[in-house]
Formats: C-alpha cells, sequence, structure tokens
C-alpha cells in the first residue's frame, strides 16, 4: 500500500467513477490506475469497486470505509507538507481565496493591498462564484480559504468563523418618490419592481423572509449575481435595488441614491471558512486576522481543533 494508490482512488471516487478522466487528471494512464487500484484490492483482501464488466459502477461498503481512511491519510500528508514548507520557506508560498463578487469587490481590496505589502513572495489567488461553488472549492482543495454569507455553514467539512455582519438597504434614482417617504416601509418597496440578488447570493433570504413574515408579496423584476448588476439596471431606471449596504459607495455611485432598510431586514453575517483539521501556513493566520481581527490564530486554531505553532 501506498501514497499513490490512496490518491488514485480519491481521484477516482471524485471523477465520479469516471478512471479516464481520473487518469487524466493525475497525468497517467487509465491502465495503470486500474492496475494499482486492483494490488490494493489484492492487498487488502477486499473489493473497493463494485464493477459491471470493465467499467466500476460504485464503491463497496468496504470501499467506502476505505475511502474515508485514505481522504484523512492524504489529508494528514498534506499537512506534512505543509509544516516542511512552513520551516523552510516562511514568507512564501500560495493562498486562494474563494469568494463572493460582493466580498471580492467591495470589502477584500484594502485587505488584500495589506496583505500583499507583508507577503510579497506569496501569490495570491482570487476564485469567485456562489456560497455553495467556494465552499465546495475548498473541500476540494481547489482553494484555502472561503468567505461568503450564512449558507456556508452548512458544509460539515468546513469549519466557518463569524466574521462580520452587514445590512441590506434601497438604492433608487435621484427624484424618486421613495426619497420622500419618512420611515420606508416593505409594503412601500413592494410597490415598485424589484432588482436583487439571485437566490444564491449576499444574504438574499434575509430579504425574501421579511417580505414572508409580513405577509408581502415583492414584485420581483430581476435578479443578478452581483451588485454592480443591480445598480446598473436600477440607474436605466427599470426598479429600485436591494443590495448590500457596503456595496454602495457614495462618491462612486452618483446617480444612485440610497435609503437605510435595518429596521425592515435582519442582518446577514459574512462568514470565512477553512478545512477541519487544516494545517494553515503562518501567513495565512495572518490573512485571516487582517480580515477579522477578532479572529486571532489562537481563536482559529482552538475552533480547528488543531495544534498552533509558536507565533
Amino acid at each position: 500500500m501506498n501514497l499513490q494508490q490512496l490518491r488514485y482512488l480519491n481521484e477516482i471516487v471524485r471523477r465520479d467513477l469516471n478512471m479516464s478522466e481520473a487518469a487524466a487528471a493525475l497525468y497517467t494512464s487509465q491502465p495503470g490506475i486500474s492496475k494499482q487500484v486492483k494490488l490494493l484490492e489484492e492487498e487488502l483482501g477486499i473489493e473497493i469497486f463494485v464493477r459491471n464488466g470493465k467499467r466500476i459502477v460504485s464503491l463497496t461498503e468496504a470501499g467506502k470505509t476505505i475511502l474515508d481512511i485514505a481522504q484523512r491519510i492524504l489529508h494528514e500528508a498534506d499537512n506534512m507538507k505543509q509544516v516542511g514548507q512552513e520551516f523552510q520557506e516562511q514568507d512564501s508560498g500560495h493562498l486562494i481565496l474563494a469568494t463572493t463578487h460582493t466580498q471580492a469587490r467591495y470589502v477584500l481590496p484594502p485587505i488584500v493591498k495589506q496583505f500583499i505589502k507583508r507577503y510579497p513572495k506569496v501569490k495570491l489567488g482570487l476564485h469567485q462564484g456562489n456560497p455553495t461553488q467556494i465552499a465546495e472549492q475548498v473541500l476540494n482543495r481547489e482553494a484555502d480559504v472561503a468567505i461568503a454569507s450564512e449558507s456556508i455553514m452548512r458544509f460539515d467539512g468546513l469549519v466557518s468563523l463569524p466574521c462580520f455582519d452587514w445590512h441590506h438597504c434601497v438604492v433608487v434614482p435621484p427624484r424618486h418618490p421613495l426619497l420622500e417617504v419618512k420611515r420606508i416601509t416593505l409594503a412601500k418597496i413592494a410597490e415598485y419592481p424589484i432588482i436583487t440578488y439571485d437566490f444564491a447570493f449576499s444574504g438574499r433570504s434575509k430579504i425574501d423572509e421579511a417580505f414572508e413574515e409580513a405577509k408581502i408579496e415583492p414584485n420581483i423584476a430581476l435578479t443578478a449575481i452581483d451588485a454592480d448588476v443591480i445598480k446598473t439596471y436600477v440607474e436605466l431606471g427599470l426598479g429600485i435595488g436591494i443590495l448590500a449596504e457596503l456595496a454602495f459607495i457614495p462618491e462612486r455611485d452618483r446617480h444612485l441614491r440610497k435609503i437605510e432598510t435595518t429596521h425592515l431586514f435582519k442582518p446577514t453575517t459574512t462568514y470565512l471558512a477553512i478545512r477541519k483539521n487544516e494545517y494553515l501556513r503562518g501567513y495565512t493566520y495572518d490573512f485571516i486576522e487582517l480580515f477579522a481581527p477578532h479572529l486571532t490564530r489562537a481563536v482559529v486554531a482552538q475552533a480547528m481543533h488543531v495544534p498552533s505553532l509558536p507565533e
């Protein structure tokens, strides 16, 4: 038994039991993978896969247990590599962030600027997607850190840490009738076509929840995956926008006006998520603390239930 066999097993499952795709992903041949899996099965004395002729169709019950153990072994092997890199190259490496457009566009820029200044040798990558996509990227080791709203909390393989709360606001063109209303209500908002986030993005559930509790049917005319698109269509006069307050910048959004709605919509929490039991490089801890100062190295390590090296 060796790590390469375990990697082959894991990749086959990751590729939905497609041996050809697994071989391509690992830069090897299909017969080579097949042979190594057979050798592993012979050594363990069990069948890991259910086969129909030469085709793999599913994992056996024993295979499911073996896969779980193999993934833990591979995870710890990767952690060992990280420890070695930590001591050899303490200020260089890579850090991949997976996040939503709102966080990437309106929250992360000053944090990234500070981080790059502090760690110029660290290669920083930024992946964008919806909360489900970015959580899966971290689980699949395509990214190191996920940053999004509450929905990433439902992934068992991640440790999700609360960073900060934010509210939604309403944006309208200048001289819009809603600007004359002293205290805006959901009923007033529902009188106009609404442009807001798609269901998977930026706390949309909090918007829907508010209207449902008030038993008011909103007129959702258009949905988008980012605030810039919402603001563009509001400027065109196609409706009023409901978006993250942090995405409204007065000096840049001069053709729009913001209306406070903290009394209408519950706050949304931005979370930062990392893989459970993951060994984090020192600069990853520093990035997390730059993003959320209360998430110190000690706090993060304790949440992950792993020992933290001395700072």
